[in-house]
């Protein structure tokens, strides 16, 4: 948001809590709170599809020249745009016929470089608001966690493919009661020429157009 105010007023609209793998879910079976924490700034109690309704239909003064969702704490390659809330939100404002850009960074150092990629997403939006995205398209952006002097550059990419080991845990509780997780392994990525992921192993920054 504050490299995006350079361009123009930004709205934050977001979720007041952890949304990861929340995919494009909707809060349908509750009322959804809506939190004003300072000018331009809100926090919604609902999903990140549920922000961008809220954005566009109660928040907004006027249609947005650009929706951004971001920046995930994690990168959103491949397989994993079907789970990801924060693709979901750009997926959503895309469906309400906005240019919408998503966009995360990873997460495998100490320090998450946000600053890297929000002055990147900042040159985005300037290009995106003067030439557009093509129709029911989305950006799928994805940027390396190093400094911005190791990046090699900037690519358009296609999704990739991973597979995933032993996804669920299964332990047992004090009771006796068997429990389970989901998540455990890290995943395993093909090699393929033009995927975002080999992208980000080559410290490049990825953007992948996502149609609906």
């Amino acid at each position: 948001a504050e490299h995006l105010s350079s361009i123009g007023d930004v709205y934050i609209v977001a979720p007041d809590r952890e949304r990861s793998a929340v995919g494009h879910s909707l809060t349908l079976h509750h009322p959804l709170r809506l939190v004003e924490l300072g000018p331009r700034m809100f926090a919604v109690e609902g999903t990140p599809t549920d922000c961008v309704l809220l954005g566009y239909h109660r928040v907004l003064p006027e249609k947005p020249a650009v929706v951004f969702s971001g920046i995930n704490c994690g990168y959103n390659l491949g397989d994993d745009v079907t789970y990801s809330g924060t693709v979901s939100a750009a997926f959503e404002a895309t469906l309400l016929g906005l240019p919408a850009v998503a966009v995360s960074i990873g997460r495998e150092n100490k320090k998450i470089r946000y600053q890297v990629a929000a002055k990147f997403a900042a040159k985005l939006a300037r290009r995106v608001i003067k030439e557009g995205l093509p129709p029911d398209t989305l950006l799928n952006v994805n940027v390396p966690n190093v400094p911005e002097s190791r990046l090699k550059g900037v690519v358009i990419t296609r999704q990739g493919q991973r597979a995933y080991g032993d996804v669920i845990v299964e332990r047992v509780d004090p009771r006796g009661r068997p429990y389970f997780w989901i998540g455990n392994g890290e995943p395993r990525w093909k090699e393929d020429f033009g995927t975002d992921i080999n992208a980000i192993r080559a410290k490049k920054i990825s953007i992948t157009p996502v149609h609906i």
